[in-house]
């Protein structure tokens, strides 16, 4: 089960779906923050400078900065367009809530420093000690208070850990992180939901593939994958169908290829065997009738081992080939000059039509001429006698490259439903001659096979004509 696809698709997947969760849990927690911290900032500049007049009047009034935490921290009202506070000496005393509580304590989350002309602190409401100067970068982003046009002192207005908890930004914040977290939760159940449904989709045609292949290696060979798809897993499954047809193909094909050779070893092995044993017990004379019948029965069999072998050879892409230019028309005229006599002695008649000037062509000459000899001997054991084999060669239509050989014999022509089945292996249309007249019943097939070795192809058509007789 741990190497199950299924389990590490939705591993994989949980995984996409964590990272992806917290990434997005920490972008937006920092987006939220900063976005905090600018709107705070800016605040707090809008802040100082309505806190500047009323600092500047101050001074005006005291002629310094002594008593003005008293003012910062005294009840004074404010408002969102301005500050109303007490005059003179910090004295006096109003309703509302004191700088330092309506910024520090009063939910602003706010920090308000007071600096003198020459940048020391004189009050924080953080409370860092009197008399720390400050830097000319904190200054310039103060606000600076001025009296007859003279700079008195500075105040800043900053974010006092406006996150932190219990202040209004600090559960704001955390709001927006535990509905981050909540959707992140959804999002990642109903993305595993639908992504477990579509794996479970993904992986059930595997599935069923494994379990017919191991029932095809089993030795079942009929079991076949369900179609449902038209996708690359539908073309997986109709690919593997088709590799399935073709083993049942090879495996028919293995078992009559058994067949048909113990069938044609049999016939010749009985042959010789009577002779022999009747030799052996006197029944029959040693004398040279009867060794040339074992003989010719030897012959058979050396024949018949030699195509079978030729045969394996050229299905198995392992024929060799001594491949060269061949002028078609020499080779053509060859054939046919050495096959006249056979030809005569059945009182059949050759006649050719060979195309002026073909093209050479790449190939092995013995084995071309082959090709030839077991075309025209078969078309010889098919034609009647005082028939006409005609063959003609002609350069293939809309091929410069490739030229075509046509056998035609005047027979009595071959049956529509035999016709695919010519050039298989130990296939007679025939069925009641012999080998001895009919062939080992493999001419045809390594014609075939031959033929598309050298890269060309081999077909027949016949029509049917019935003896009248």
């Amino acid at each position: 089960m741990r190497n199950s696809l299924l389990i590490k698709l939705l591993g994989t997947f949980i995984l996409v779906i964590a990272i992806d969760a917290m990434v997005t849990y920490w972008m937006t927690s920092q987006s939220t923050q900063n976005a905090f911290s600018v709107y705070s900032s800016r605040s707090g500049q809008a802040w100082a400078q309505r806190l500047a007049p009323v600092l500047a009047e101050y001074f005006t009034q005291n002629g310094s900065w002594v008593g003005v935490e008293t003012l910062i921290q005294s009840d004074i009202v404010g408002t969102g367009v301005g500050i109303t506070h007490p005059m003179g000496n910090g004295g006096g005393a109003g309703q509302g809530m004191g700088l330092g509580r309506l910024f520090a304590g009063g939910g602003m989350g706010q920090r308000i420093i007071l600096a003198d002309q020459k940048g020391y602190i004189v009050f924080d409401t953080r409370g860092v000690p009197d008399g720390k100067l400050l830097s000319s970068a904190d200054l310039s982003n103060g606000t600076a208070i001025t009296v007859a046009n003279d700079r008195v002192g500075t105040v800043i207005v900053t974010p006092n850990d406006f996150a932190t908890p219990g202040t209004p930004a600090g559960e704001f914040l955390s709001s927006v992180n535990q509905s981050i977290l909540i959707s992140a939760g959804i999002a990642g159940a109903l993305a595993l939901l639908l992504g477990a449904v579509l794996f479970i989709q993904i992986t059930a045609p595997l599935r069923q593939l494994k379990n017919v292949a191991h029932a095809i290696a089993g030795g079942d060979l009929s079991r076949r994958v369900t179609i449902q798809s038209h996708d690359e897993l539908g073309d997986l499954g109709r690919t593997f169908n088709h590799m399935a047809d073709n083993l049942v193909r090879a495996e028919t094909q293995r078992h009559n290829l058994v067949a048909d050779v113990a069938h044609e070893l049999r016939t010749p092995l009985a042959v010789i065997r009577a002779n022999l044993e009747g030799i052996r017990d006197d029944v029959l004379p040693m004398d040279l009738q009867h060794i040339n019948a074992v003989y010719s029965e030897t012959l058979l069999l050396n024949r018949l081992v030699d195509d079978l072998r030729l045969l394996s050879l050229a299905e198995a892409g392992e024929l060799k080939m001594e491949c060269s230019w061949i002028d078609p028309e020499q080779m053509i005229n060859q054939v046919l000059e050495r096959m006249t006599p056979q030809a005569r002695q059945k009182n059949i008649h050759f006649e050719s039509e060979i195309q002026e000037d073909l093209p050479k062509i790449w190939g092995d000459t013995d084995r071309l001429t082959q090709v030839l000899n077991n075309l025209l001997t078969n078309a010889m054991r098919y034609t009647h006698e005082h028939g006409t084999i005609r063959l003609s060669a002609a350069i293939l239509p809309n091929e410069v490259d490739m030229i075509k050989i046509a056998i035609t014999d005047t027979g009595s022509g071959i049956e529509p439903e035999i016709l695919p089945y010519v050039f298989d292996r130990f296939y007679r249309a025939d069925k009641s001659r012999t080998r001895s007249s009919g062939g080992s019943g493999l001419g045809l097939a390594i014609v075939k096979q031959l033929v598309e070795a050298h890269g060309g192809m081999v077909a027949a058509e016949s029509p049917v004509f019935h003896d009248e007789n």
